[in-house]
């Protein structure tokens, strides 16, 4: 009977940890897709580096779960088309196994001092770009390729790696064949350069050098390229005819002498103890450097050793590379600046010392509120250390008490807006400072960011800078206003607020033909608190109309799916305020449209039933996905909880599924809602 219980349990297990690895799986090859072939990754490398641990992990715990095509097993990237012809690798460009911990180091450096005789070990700087393979015949450059898949091929990148400066064209030493393979990087200098000239011509800035490396060095253009300034660092030879290499340090001098700048500062270590000081000396180093580097690389020298120990499907069995924890570093406050949201919420910024953090300048920080600050103890002057959460948004960790100077106050928000200077009250049961003033200008230019972005009545060509100008020159004081600029054309062209003519009148035709919108968008753009594109939906196939609406009391509203009386009261409130019923006769007399002429639904099979959706589908977005349910009655919310009824899941498709699995909420693939849909 015990061993009956044991066998079920172990069954039971196993099959948990099955569906573990399936996700995990799915989740490291979205995200291994996005890094090396998209150029435009969605999580930090840290992040990463745990999914991959946890992978790892299980799998060294059940050995025969591995499968040939788990992220362990194989490289990550694969060969796009885009920058040039395919190439075939005539050595694979393997990634390296990530290791974080200085236990893992030494159980690295002894378990190859007991398999080899006296092994040497060099320890350098990994560079955080793209790696890149260059082939010299005769001494003249060939061909460059990018690592690819990394086993079979690569793209042919030669054009842009012939006016990369460190690029060396030509050899002395004329050997018959010389490979070796380097990373392409970004100084910190030239992305922010790069960055500058992004903002000047209205463009996207890049996230981190290496997302700009990447995408410079796959560009059909050379032009570009070149202007962009990338450079290169050497850090292995492939192969070679015509010369013989004992060591990889030997195979350094000789690359030295033809001209080629290899990684510098590399280190020659005997013993564990040595490996990890030289580890520890890159680490403290890593802020002084003119590029990033996200770890340190441990590698024998020998390369006999090395073709003795040979390779996994993934990883050479030779080389190693170790992760610094997420980089944090000192800077001072000189002042904390208050913003006021669309809500009339104030929200605390500090502003310190500028600091490189992850490959970007950052000098700003949220605060968040009164509570964060009292709770944080933080002061204008004190010395506080910075992170960034995820390696992206950068948060402040804690206050240097010992380094604070005398006569420092603790910050207090106050009762007065900065911005008005009507009262800010702080409101029952939350952290929440609030201005008073629903007139307030920095709440009027919050407000109109939502009321013209897309989920609401998506106005193309308003941007932050023109509806500030607007406010500024006394053309719009409430979101009704917008309709009313048409009668100022001739005005915003002269002094060119939106800009010169043509594009002033493509925002002007934009307003007009938004007054077609369904009326969902409309309230949606009214930024009620608590009511988004789903809500507004939902009362709108319940009203009808927004007339309707505002006419309901908050026991009408409350009879409306999945409306609380915190949102009820909040629409009610809306609409009895004397300044919203002006508004709402401004959007009448402009004729923007109030009723509800088109529900969108086919039918109503899904009505009452809740859905979420997550990953990426085959055919259609999430953002198709959410309009075909809704089409037929259902209801697509953005978490999963024990109210939904059916997980719509894509590839990558996280912790959602994980959640929905535990719950027990049926999961569907694209086709299982369509099949749904057909029954």
């Amino acid at each position: 009977m015990a061993e009956n219980q044991q066998e079920t349990a172990y069954a039971e297990d196993i099959k948990s940890i099955k569906k573990e690895l399936q996700e995990l799986r799915k989740v490291i090859r979205y995200h291994n897709n996005r890094y090396y072939n998209e150029d435009n990754p969605e999580i930090s490398d840290y992040e990463y580096d745990q999914l991959m641990l946890r992978l790892k992990t299980i799998e060294a715990k059940y050995p025969e779960l591995i499968t040939k095509n788990s992220p362990t097993q194989v490289v990550g990237g694969k060969a796009l088309r885009t920058a040039g012809v395919l190439v075939k690798h005539d050595v694979p460009m393997l990634s390296l196994q990530d290791v974080f911990s200085k236990e893992e180091i030494f159980a690295f450096v002894h378990d190859l001092q007991q398999e080899l005789k006296d092994p040497e070990f060099v320890v350098e700087e990994k560079i955080d770009g793209l790696s890149m393979a260059l082939r010299y015949e005769n001494g003249e450059l060939v061909r460059a390729i990018t690592r690819g898949d990394g086993i079979v091929q690569g793209e042919d990148v030669t054009e842009n790696a012939k006016v990369i400066k460190d690029v060396k064209k030509k050899l002395k030493d004329k050997l018959p064949y010389f490979e070796i393979r380097g990373e392409v990087y970004m100084e910190k200098k030239a992305f922010d350069e790069v960055n500058a000239r992004q903002e000047l011509l209205g463009l996207k800035p890049f996230a981190n050098p290496r997302n700009c490396a990447a995408g410079t060095l796959r560009q059909l253009d050379s032009r570009i390229t070149k202007e962009r300034h990338l450079s290169l660092f050497i850090f292995n030879l492939q192969t070679a005819r015509g010369r013989e290499f004992k060591t990889h340090t030997e195979a350094y001098e000789f690359m030295k002498k033809q001209g080629i700048k290899v990684i510098h500062g590399y280190k020659v270590c005997h013993t564990a103890e040595e490996v990890w000081q030289a580890i520890e000396a890159i680490g403290e180093n890593r802020g002084n450097l003119a590029y990033d580097i996200d770890g340190a690389v441990v590698k024998l020298n020998s390369l006999a050793d090395r073709e003795k120990l040979g390779a996994t499907a993934k990883v050479p069995r030779w080389a190693i590379a170790y992760k610094y924890p997420p980089e944090e570093k000192e800077t001072v406050i000189r002042k904390i600046e208050l913003s006021v949201g669309r809500t009339g919420r104030i929200t605390p910024t500090a502003v310190f010392d500028p600091i490189r953090l992850c490959g970007t300048t950052v000098e700003r920080a949220t605060l968040h509120n009164q509570d964060f600050i009292d709770n944080l103890g933080v002061r204008i002057g004190d010395t506080v250390r910075v992170y960034k959460s995820g390696e992206i948004i950068p948060k402040i960790k804690e206050v240097v008490k010992e380094k604070r100077p005398e006569g420092t106050k603790p910050f207090v928000i106050g009762t007065t807006c900065p911005v008005c200077g009507a009262p800010a009250v702080r409101e029952p049961d939350t952290s929440d400072i609030k201005c008073q003033n629903p007139s307030c200008p920095a709440q009027l230019e919050s407000h109109i960011l939502n009321f013209v972005g897309r989920g609401a009545m998506d106005i193309k060509g308003l941007g932050e800078a023109a509806i500030h100008a607007l406010i500024e020159e006394g053309y719009i004081e409430n979101i009704a206003d917008l309709y009313t600029l048409k009668d100022k054309r001739d005005e915003l062209i002269e002094k060119g607020i939106i800009g010169k003519e043509k594009n002033t009148d493509k925002v002007l035709k934009a307003i007009e033909d938004s007054k077609k919108n369904e009326p969902q968008r409309l309230l949606t753009g009214f930024g009620i608190p608590g009511i988004g594109r789903t809500a507004a939906r939902e009362l709108m196939l319940h009203f009808g109309s927004i007339d309707k609406l505002s006419e309901a009391t908050e026991e009408d509203i409350l009879a409306v799916r999945d409306m609380g009386e915190i949102s009820a009261r909040a629409i009610v409130s809306y609409f009895r305020d004397p300044k919203s019923q002006e508004i709402l006769k401004a959007f009448r007399q402009a004729g923007v449209n109030f009723e509800l002429a088109d529900t969108g639904l086919i039918d109503t099979k899904f009505d009452g039933l809740t859905f979420v959706i997550t990953g990426t589908l085959p055919t259609m977005s999430r953002k198709d996905a959410a309009a075909l349910i809704e089409s037929h009655g259902g209801r697509v919310a953005g978490s999963v909880s024990k109210k939904t009824n059916y997980l719509v899941a894509g590839d990558a498709a996280g912790s959602k599924l994980q959640k929905a699995q535990d719950l027990g909420v049926p999961v569907l693939d694209e086709e299982g809602l369509q099949a749904l849909i057909a029954k």
